[in-house]
């Protein structure tokens, strides 16, 4: 797989997206077999090489691959952006898989989707989800700290089949329009 080549040795990789995301990680800080990383604003090929060279079987961290993508797909269907933007983006981001600068995690866990603005939401939930439905996870940190849903859902993260090669799905994208793609009831 293109989107593999860097990977830690054997282990699982979980992206945490949302506004919780580093007080999330920072609950994660000591917790045996976790290498929790805030990597957010790292250079992407920097922050690939410290997820890779993570020697615990779980990396937690908050450096989406995806996330130029998600803003160019967000600003596409809010009438911010054009075609060529998403294109270009998605240009990039399959570059960057290629050259190992970029590693897709194994799970994206999405704090407070329902927080998040509508077409937010839609990505993470619809069009993201979509392509690997159990791979892409939300959880509602209202009624607890994000420390303690994050470690709760770590413990029991379902298997399914990993991520599809993402130049199979990235350049669709722009034909994923939110309110008819994903499995989430997203109203």
């Amino acid at each position: 797989m293109e989107h593999s080549q860097r990977r830690p040795a054997g282990g699982t990789v979980v992206a945490v997206v949302g506004d919780a995301a580093a007080d999330a990680l920072a609950a994660l800080e000591g917790v045996p077999g976790i290498e929790a990383l805030t990597l957010h604003d790292t250079d992407p090929a920097l922050a690939s090489r410290r997820i890779a060279a993570a020697p615990t079987p779980w990396v937690v961290h908050d450096a989406d691959p995806l996330v130029h993508v998600a803003a160019a797909w967000v600003e596409l269907f809010e009438e911010r952006a054009t075609l060529g933007t998403i294109e270009l983006e998605v240009e990039a981001a399959l570059s960057a898989f290629r050259s190992g600068d970029a590693i897709m995690p194994d799970y994206y866990i999405v704090l407070d989707p329902d927080s998040a603005d509508a077409t937010w939401r839609h990505w993470w939930c619809g069009a993201l989800g979509h392509q690997a439905p159990r791979r892409v996870l939300p959880v509602e940190s209202s009624t607890q700290p994000a420390g303690d849903a994050l470690r709760h859902l770590l413990r029991a993260l379902p298997t399914s089949r990993p991520w599809p090669e993402p130049a199979s799905w990235l350049p669709g994208l722009p034909f994923d329009i939110p309110d008819r793609v994903g499995l989430y009831d997203l109203t």
